[in-house]
C-alpha cells in the first residue's frame, strides 16, 4: 500500500493547514519520523504574513535539534543565531534594578534539598554572596561571554531569525518528502456524520483531502475554532498584557548571550540580540497604554536605526480548552498562547510535535490518545502560566497595572507555591515541568519575595564546612569564565553567517 491509499480509519495523509514556525516544525519533524509512512502536505500563502517575533527560545530546542540531526553550526549560520544563557530581568522589582533567570544549575543540590537552602542558610550566618555567583551561566552572562569548551558544561538556548529559521525547517521538510501548495484556504469541508475535518478548498479550487489535519494557522485558528467551535480559556484576569508593537533595529553593539526583559509602567519590552540586527518589541496592557503610546515608546526606547516599519500583534494569553478535537490537532498560537515573556511559544509548540509523534493515531483515532494528549497540554501550559504570572505579581513598582497585579487573586496552584517559598523556602517543580526549581529561585529572590527559614539539613552544617563548600563551588566556575570568550568572539570562529543570509533592509515609510 502506498501512502496516499487510505483504509477505513487509518491514518495516511496528514495536512498541515498554515506555515511559519509552528507550520514548519510540525512538517519537518513529522517527515523525518514517518518520511516512508505518511503522505504530508503543508499549504500556506505567501500572501498571509506570520506574527514573525519568535526569536528566543530555551534550551530543550538543542534536544530536538538532534532528534531531526541538525547540525548546529550550519543551523546558526543559517539563521544568524546567537546564544542563549538567561534572561536579565530588569526594572521588574523596582525601577533600576536587574536580576538574571539563568539555564543552568545553581550550585549542588542534595537528594534531599536543594542548594538554595545552603545558599540562604550562609547569608544567616553572615556570609554575603548573590545566588548567581554558583551558577556558570549568570556568571558568563555578566560578562557577556560563552563558550562551549567549559567544565561543567553550559546550558544554553538560541536567538535566531524566525524567518530564516522556518525556510531552513521548511528545506529540510520538503528534502525528507513533504509536498508544499501554495494558495489561500477559502472553504473548510467537514464529513457530514460527525463534522471531522474533510478536506480544505483553496481559493484556486484545490481540494487537500486528508485523514488528520494540524492547524498551524495563526491566533484565528481557522480548523481547531472557526470550524470546530472548541471554545478558549482566557487568562486576561491574572496576565494583563494583550498587545506587543514589535521591530527590527540595526546592530550597535556585539551580541549578548542573553534576553534582555526591561519592565515599563503598562508591560515590558524586548532586546534580542542577533548576529546581523536586534529583535525589540513593547508588550502592553491595552487597558494602560494606547497603541500610538506603545509605538511611540518603543522606538524612542530603541538603540539601533530601526531597519522596518513597526507592527502590532494583538493576543490573548489562553489556550484552546481542547489541542485536539475530532482530527485536528493545533499547534502554536491555534492552540493558545502564553505572552512571551519568558520564550515558550516556540517550545510549547515542539513539546506538542514531540507529543503528537509519541501518540500517533496510525491506526486510527483513539479517544484514550486524544484525551491523553489533551490533559498534558493543559497540564503544560498552566505550568508555564503559573510561572509568568509569578512575574507580574512579585513586584513592587506603583504604576496601576502592576498595583493591581500585585493585589490580584492568584490560581490555586501558584498561590500554594507561593505560601511554601514564604513559610519553607521551599520551590517545588513537578517532574514534567518546564521551568525547574532553579528557575524558581532565581525568580522568586529576583523579585523580592522572602522565603521562610531553609531547610534544617543546611542548618546542620557547620561555618567552616559550609564556607567550604561554597568556596568549592564557586572556584571551578569562576576559572571556567575567565577562560571564556566574548560570545560575539565564539561566533566569529564558529558559526557567523555569511552577509547573503541577511535579509536586506525594508525601508520605513
Amino acid at each position: 500500500m502506498n501512502a496516499a491509499e487510505t483504509t477505513e480509519g487509518r491514518i495516511r495523509r496528514v495536512v498541515i493547514a498554515g506555515g511559519g514556525t509552528a507550520g514548519w516544525l510540525a512538517g519537518c519533524a513529522l517527515s523525518h519520523q514517518f518520511r516512508d509512512q505518511l503522505e504530508i502536505t503543508l499549504v500556506e500563502s505567501e500572501q498571509i504574513g506570520t506574527v514573525g517575533v519568535g526569536e528566543s527560545t530555551v534550551p530543550p530546542i538543542r534536544t530536538f535539534h538532534r532528534f531531526l540531526q541538525i547540525d548546529e553550526q550550519e543551523f546558526l549560520r543559517e539563521v544568524a543565531g546567537t546564544f542563549k544563557l538567561s534572561i536579565s530581568f530588569e526594572n521588574w522589582r523596582r525601577p533600576g534594578e536587574r536580576f538574571f533567570h539563568p539555564f543552568g544549575t545553581i550550585g549542588q543540590n542534595t537528594w534531599a534539598t536543594p542548594f538554595h537552602h545552603f545558599w540562604l542558610d550562609s547569608l544567616r550566618r553572615g556570609m554575603p554572596s548573590d545566588l548567581g555567583d554558583f551558577c556558570l551561566e549568570s556568571l558568563a552572562s555578566r560578562g557577556d561571554q560563552f563558550s562551549l569548551d567549559t567544565q561543567p558544561q553550559v546550558s544554553y538556548a538560541y536567538h535566531f531569525d524566525a524567518g530564516l529559521y522556518a525556510k531552513f525547517l521548511r528545506r529540510r521538510a520538503e528534502a525528507q518528502g513533504l509536498r508544499r501548495v501554495e494558495g489561500k484556504i477559502r472553504e473548510v469541508r467537514q464529513h457530514a456524520h460527525d463534522g471531522s475535518v474533510q478536506a480544505l478548498v483553496l481559493e484556486d479550487g484545490q481540494v487537500i483531502e486528508g485523514d488528520l489535519f494540524i492547524d498551524c494557522t495563526g491566533f484565528r485558528g481557522l480548523l481547531i475554532e472557526q470550524t470546530l467551535k472548541t471554545g478558549y480559556e482566557d487568562w486576561h484576569e491574572w496576565l494583563p498584557s494583550d498587545r506587543a508593537v514589535a521591530v527590527q533595529t540595526e546592530s550597535v553593539a556585539p551580541p549578548v548571550p542573553y534576553t534582555r526583559a526591561i519592565a515599563h509602567e503598562a508591560g515590558w519590552r524586548w532586546h534580542i540580540a542577533l548576529q546581523h540586527r536586534v529583535g525589540c518589541g513593547l508588550v502592553f496592557s491595552s487597558r494602560h497604554m494606547s497603541d500610538d503610546e506603545a509605538h511611540a515608546k518603543l522606538l524612542r526606547d530603541v538603540d539601533g536605526e530601526p531597519l522596518r516599519d513597526p507592527w502590532l500583534v494583538p493576543f490573548r494569553s489562553g489556550r484552546r480548552l481542547k489541542a485536539w478535537n475530532q482530527n485536528v490537532v493545533s499547534l502554536g498560537l491555534a492552540s493558545g498562547f502564553i505572552e512571551p515573556l519568558e520564550s515558550t511559544s516556540i517550545h510549547l509548540t515542539i513539546s506538542a510535535v514531540v507529543r503528537l509523534i509519541q501518540l500517533f493515531p496510525s491506526d486510527g483515532i483513539s479517544p484514550s490518545l486524544v484525551r491523553l494528549f489533551n490533559e498534558v497540554s493543559q497540564q503544560e501550559m498552566e505550568h508555564v502560566r503559573d510561572f509568568i504570572i509569578l512575574h507580574y505579581h512579585a513586584t513592587q513598582r506603583d504604576e496601576p497595572m502592576w498595583k493591581a497585579c500585585r493585589e490580584m487573586a492568584l490560581p490555586d496552584s501558584l498561590d500554594i507555591r507561593l505560601r511554601a517559598w514564604r513559610e519553607r523556602a521551599h520551590a517545588w517543580q513537578d517532574p514534567g515541568e518546564l521551568f525547574r526549581v532553579d528557575s524558581w529561585t532565581s525568580v522568586l529572590m529576583g523579585q523580592g519575595i522572602q522565603p521562610g527559614a531553609p531547610h534544617p539539613l543546611a542548618r546542620a552544617l557547620s561555618d567552616p564546612d559550609l564556607r567550604t563548600l561554597l568556596t568549592r563551588i564557586q572556584q571551578p566556575l569562576h576559572q571556567a569564565v575567565a577562560r571564556m570568550p566574548s560570545q560575539d568572539r565564539f561566533i566569529e570562529q564558529y558559526c557567523r553567517a555569511a552577509p547573503d543570509v541577511w535579509p536586506s533592509r525594508v525601508a520605513m515609510a
